[in-house]
């Protein structure tokens, strides 16, 4: 699916030092939480960062991932060094090196009850989750929740199961859910409260029973590293067991299968039930060998990475592939997914390339049957259920909903016909013209009544442009909003004074790397704000991870930069220039760490590759010139 980033996202993340400042509320990741209304200076440091290396390159991609040298053998006599592990799925190396997990935030999005500080999911506050349109949760503490959203939260904080079950009867003399483990054959057990105030004792189907529920079941009888097998047993094998069993599943982060979708309660009689063993951590540290080495030090084998189910425990074994086996998705940030996952109405690749329309195909498993799961066990007598996956979406969607960077206030923007290119044309030299409107976030800097810089406002008091537009003399600038002709203003333009600004303080001129730098606002008298509201000016959003954008994505940068002419421009122009790999091959030594090329390669003698030829634009030049 092609990922249309705005016009500011071309910034994208150099992972610098941070920038030395603890005055500014950390700004909310995109779709994490609702951003806040300041910008921590910590935040952008590691974030989007202008580089300018060479008239036709553009910045940015992660700095490179420092590799632990191969081990070499010292023996004197000449020996062939064993060949290292492979696998056609896993890798690459410089990935497994991170030790990356569920809680890698670069490469997934975190749940609704974490936000995503530095890069890893952290556990929110239970105050900060969503409480409309959601159901109560009743805990194991006797504590009535008003979400899912809110029972989990406590959960990641306290790493112990804290839901029984959906519902507002949480008496203490009502019975409360629990599972438990069979210590001679490992069958697995859950006792589901019900509408009477007791339990109900059920089994686990096999039909869905997997890792990932496996290492919930476990954990939540104090194994912290889960399982070390799904198994199953015969239930015709069993003896004074219930004959019910339900389907039940898990994603993996979950401390409790009450956690976990719970629905299908069926006869087990003639079937197989679920069964688990537990992994027994080694006394003493060990190595995997031919096996994979989760990040919690957990051995699982190799044929058991990158399928979409999470077997370590911490997702760490889907989260560097570079494919997917047994029909799993794989996302563009080496993330594979279980099949279930694509098109289910939860976006889970950060592109949200498995929501795509290409991607749609009838699933015929239990989980997406046309049955609704939502009201099976209540019509047998248990409480009402409800889909904690269901309810996932909703938080998510509201979180979501509040996010307000980097869309435009439609009702401001300009009905004009839309200027079309010819479609066979990749790249327009100077863009085309802009609605009066359109670009909300396109700022002008004024220095001595010249504009010869732009930027993007990224909300609060905050402006982010390149470093080598301005100079520490803030009272030499000025910042113009909603400027649509370069030198006019119009109906609702906004000039704003500068109070400070501060450049990256690895700044180099000559190599332009880290050409970054913040322009602070000055705030109208005895008010919190710079300036009125005006429904012309929108922020743009910060991108908090550089996977989020990859080769081929296309990217739309706006400005007032030169035209095919070789003048600059008098109207605000835009235009669509595509992400470009490699760019290396192109600019040799000018091309510095943490850069990365935009703009139109022509295909030379080989078939879908760049020639030396390749015509890069960047973005710079358009926006900030």
């Amino acid at each position: 699916m092609r990922s249309v980033c705005l016009f500011l996202l071309f910034l994208l993340i150099i992972r610098s030092e941070a920038w030395n400042s603890d005055d500014y509320e950390t700004t909310s990741a995109i779709k994490q939480q609702i951003p806040q209304k300041h910008v921590s200076l910590e935040e952008l440091a590691s974030s989007p960062a202008p580089v300018k290396t060479s008239p036709s390159s553009m910045s940015t991609t992660p700095l490179p991932v420092k590799t632990s040298p191969s081990p070499v053998s010292t023996s004197p006599a000449p020996t062939t060094p064993a060949a290292p592990v492979t696998d056609e799925f896993l890798g690459p190396s410089k990935c497994l090196d991170k030790k990356r997990t569920r809680a890698s935030c670069d490469l997934v999005f975190c749940p609704p009850w974490e936000r995503c500080i530095e890069g890893t999911c952290s556990c929110k506050p239970p105050y900060l989750c969503p409480i409309d349109n959601t159901k109560p949760v009743c805990g194991r503490d006797h504590r009535n929740y008003r979400s899912y959203c809110q029972v989990m939260a406590v959960s990641c904080r306290t790493k112990k199961p804290t839901m029984s079950h959906f519902g507002e009867n949480c008496d203490a003399n009502k019975e409360k859910f629990s599972s438990s483990i069979d210590q001679d054959n490992g069958l697995v057990s859950m006792f589901l409260p019900n509408s009477d105030g007791e339990s109900d004792e059920v089994l686990v189907c096999e039909k869905l029973w997997d890792m990932a529920a496996a290492n919930v079941a476990c954990r939540e009888q104090g194994k912290s590293l889960g399982a070390a097998s799904a198994n199953s047993v015969p239930f015709d094998s069993l003896t004074n067991k219930p004959d019910r069993c339900v389907s039940v599943r898990c994603q993996g982060y979950e401390t409790s299968l009450s956690e976990c979708v719970i629905y299908d309660r069926v006869m087990s009689t003639y079937g197989r039930v679920a069964a688990v063993s537990c992994y027994e951590a080694p006394k003493k540290p060990t190595e995997c060998g031919p096996d994979f080495t989760c990040a919690n030090s957990k051995c699982v084998s190799l044929n058991r990475t990158c399928d979409g189910v999470d077997d370590c425990g911490d997702r760490s074994d889907e989260m560097c592939c570079k494919s997917c086996r047994n029909g799993a998705f794989r996302c563009k940030t080496g993330v594979c997914l279980h099949g279930e996952a694509i098109n289910d109405g939860h976006i889970d690749c950060l592109d949200g390339e498995d929501e795509a329309e290409k991607h749609k195909k009838k699933i015929q498993t239990s989980f997406r049957s046309s049955a609704d799961p939502e009201k099976i066990l209540q019509q047998v007598g248990h409480l009402e259920f409800v889909s904690p996956r269901h309810e996932t979406k909703s938080s998510r969607d509201h979180l979501e909903s509040l996010l307000s960077c980097g869309v435009p206030n439609a009702t401001t923007v300009d009905d004009e016909t839309e200027h079309r290119r010819r479609p066979r044309v990749r790249r327009v030299v100077g863009g085309v013209p802009a609605k009066p409107t359109q670009i909300q976030w396109q700022v002008a800097l004024v220095e001595n009544k010249r504009i010869d810089c732009g930027g993007a406002y990224i909300g609060g008091c905050w402006v982010v442009t390149a470093a080598h537009c301005v100079r520490p003399n803030p009272s030499a600038f000025s910042v113009k909003f909603s400027i649509w002709k370069k030198f006019h203003i119009q109906t609702t333009s906004d000039i704003v004074p500068v109070e400070d600004i501060r450049i990256h303080p690895n700044y180099n001129p000559a190599s332009y790397e880290n050409d970054i730098a913040l322009i602070q606002l000055k705030k109208l008298p005895f008010r919190e704000e710079c300036f009125e509201y005006n429904p012309a000016v929108s922020a743009v959003c910060i991108p908090w991870t550089p996977h989020l954008f990859q080769p081929n994505h296309t990217c739309s940068i706006s400005g007032w930069g030169r035209t095919a002419g070789g003048r600059s421009a008098q109207v605000l122009l835009w235009a669509n220039v595509s992400l470009i790999a490699d760019c290396q091959r192109f600019y040799k030594d000018r091309f510095k760490p943490g850069m990365m090329c935009a703009g139109e390669c022509r295909t030379g003698v080989a078939v879908d590759s760049c020639t030396v030829s390749c015509k890069s634009v960047h973005p710079l030049d358009f926006f900030l010139n």
